[in-house]
């Protein structure tokens, strides 16, 4: 099969962790130009790839400046940053793997979505859970037949206290108008999961949701702007010197707050005394929601819940119920999925490890899950169920767009509504 040469825009934790893993299948992948302005994370992506300096960019408009010069376009930068170069790379013929969400607005997801099917530009957006091992096994479960017809789902993300305090309060995504709402931003993958295993059209959604914790109302007591000086920092269990400096160990939270690939204990505290990763967390300009509720409705009376929550230790959570039996699972390799069938009044673990799609590694395999299919896919060899046409990627997006709309308009919006007022 033909070796990919690929451009990444976009050097933050998805596009290197993408990018790493392609360096790990050399016959497959080969990076030859790099975009992002910062200069830590783009100098050491040049030198760990051996890029010459014409290859080398501080922002993506020179880069494309010289045509189509690879295969694929890899572009993980931030979210409202998305559609300038998707546009122009599906313009110059790239196909491309997008992190989520495509775009934090329907329309810019809608122009993304006709321009690729246009061109035929094959579009391959980050929806990494399609490609985990545990997700795999249960969607084969239920294509098998064998719990009947699907009747209720009850789905469960935890985002996790401290997790939610990193990325959705302190960091890149706490604030809507600098990145996306919550659900689009965490859990459109979530969606997106959701409506792959059921593989029905969405009619209705509900939702209710709101910020009611991570805000200064809610702050201690005497409680400084910043950890550093505050007084009652000690016992406070988001204290950012506990979490971002103290810990040696969370080298994802310390190369986000210090923007290095490589950070010093140094590095570290500058940027708890001088950027958001160092405010106490009541005390940050977040206004995104802290925990939300989704009713959905899909074809053949199939209803689900979904639940996105900050205040949990972390992970997702899975309850399938159909008319021959039901299935449950977590998104943890030491948790089994456990299939109960009615007739035989008996509980069965499914193995996970022989499905089609998904490894070990990041998001429970998906991240190398989706390189491996996606190199697979652009070579015409694909075989597995988990990578979704983008006409596929953006049905699912407007379904959350509609969820979002459902929570702040406080109605039920009818999804078939919804779709044709936007399409």
């Amino acid at each position: 099969m033909k070796k990919l040469k690929v451009i990444l825009i976009g050097i933050g934790n998805r596009g290197k962790t993408y990018t790493d893993i392609m360096r790990g299948l050399p016959e497959q992948f080969e990076l030859v130009a790099i975009a992002d302005p910062i200069d830590d994370r783009r100098l050491h992506k040049q030198k760990r790839w051996g890029l010459p300096d014409d290859m080398v960019f501080t922002d993506w408009r020179p880069l494309l400046e010289k045509g189509k010069i690879a295969d694929l376009a890899v572009i993980a930068t931030m979210d409202r940053e998305h559609f300038g170069p998707a546009m122009k790379c599906i313009e110059l013929g790239y196909d491309l793997l997008l992190e989520k969400p495509i775009a934090p607005t329907l329309e810019e997801c809608r122009e993304i979505t006709r321009a690729a099917t246009e061109k035929g530009t094959k579009v391959v957006i980050c929806t990494v859970l399609r490609y985990t091992r545990i997700f795999n096994a249960i969607k084969s479960v239920i294509d098998s037949g064998r719990l009947g017809k699907i009747m209720s789902i009850n789905h469960e993300e935890g985002v996790g206290n401290i997790h939610q305090t990193h990325s959705f309060v302190r960091g890149n995504w706490g604030n809507a108008e600098r990145s996306s709402d919550m659900l689009l931003q965490k859990s459109c993958h979530d969606v997106d999961i959701l409506q792959w295993l059921i593989g029905k059209k969405c009619k209705k959604v509900q939702s209710f949701g709101m910020l009611s914790y991570f805000k200064e109302e809610n702050a201690p007591e005497g409680a400084g702007e910043r950890c550093l000086d505050c007084p009652v920092a000690t016992d406070c269990m988001y204290n950012a010197v506990k979490i971002y400096y103290d810990d040696k160990e969370n080298n994802w939270f310390r190369t986000t707050s210090t923007h290095k690939v490589e950070p010093t204990d140094e590095d570290v505290m500058e940027a708890l005394r001088t950027t958001q990763y160092g405010k106490c967390v009541y005390k940050c300009d977040n206004n995104v929601v802290d925990h939300q509720v989704v009713n959905m409705l899909f074809e053949d009376d199939i209803t689900v819940t979904f639940t996105m929550n900050a205040f949990n230790k972390g992970g997702r959570f899975l309850h399938i119920m159909g008319t021959k039996g039901e299935l449950r699972a977590a998104m943890d390799e030491s948790t089994p999925i456990t299939v109960y069938d009615f007739a035989a009044d008996k509980t069965e673990t499914v193995d996970s490890t022989k499905a089609k799609d998904g490894i070990n590694g990041g998001h429970g395999g998906g991240d190398g899950g989706i390189i491996g299919a996606l190199y697979a896919y652009l070579n015409g060899t694909y075989e597995g169920n988990s990578v979704p046409e983008i006409e596929e990627s953006y049905y699912n997006h407007a379904i959350a767009f509609a969820i979002e709309e459902a929570r702040k308009t406080g109605t039920i919006v009818d999804f078939d509504e919804f779709w044709a007022r936007n399409n």
